[in-house]
């Protein structure tokens, strides 16, 4: 019997220095790999070190917007955001009169748009918010992208009728 346990434990003991050889050889060609693909991704320098100055200038990402928002009315300006193609941001804004400024308020902003086919106005983009202020301008900026057609804002406020927006066109 002692012959058989030696032999046992002498295999095992083979097995084991084998997967501790086959590890370190595997550890050491990660290394030695990832040191050469780094030693060869350094930049070769063909002259001297050139200084570059990099210049900006600050451009207004919005236009002003200069009328007053009016209770009862929501009106929709452009944003003059700088970009190009079919991508149009907007601001709608309104002057929300909360009837009880002990309680908040919560309102819906919804913008839609008319669907020749149903010849109805659908919903695009919907948010929500609310106030516990007794006075407050409230806006909403929103961004329609490679959609033409015609749009128009609405505002829900929490237990009065909607408020809508004229109607606006966007254009590619």
């Amino acid at each position: 019997m002692p012959t058989r346990s030696a032999a046992v434990l002498a295999s095992g003991t083979t097995n084991a220095a084998k997967l501790f050889i086959a590890a370190l050889a595997f550890t050491s060609a990660y290394v030695g790999f990832s040191a050469y693909s780094s030693a060869g991704s350094a930049a070769v320098s063909s002259g001297p070190a050139t200084t570059i100055t990099l210049a900006a200038r600050e451009v207004p990402v919005t236009e002003e917007i200069t009328t007053a928002p009016v209770a009862g009315e929501v009106t929709v300006n452009t944003l003059a955001d700088g970009q190009a193609g079919c991508v149009k941001s907007y601001v709608a804004r309104s002057l929300l009169i909360n009837p009880d400024p002990t309680q908040g308020v919560s309102y819906r902003w919804r913008l839609t748009r008319w669907s020749p086919a149903t010849k109805t106005w659908r919903t695009y983009l919907s948010d929500h918010d609310g106030t516990a202020a007794a006075e407050e301008t409230v806006q909403w900026r929103l961004r329609v992208t490679g959609n033409p057609g015609w749009y128009r804002v609405e505002l829900k406020v929490q237990g009065a009728e909607p408020i809508k927006s004229d109607r606006f066109q966007v254009t590619c």
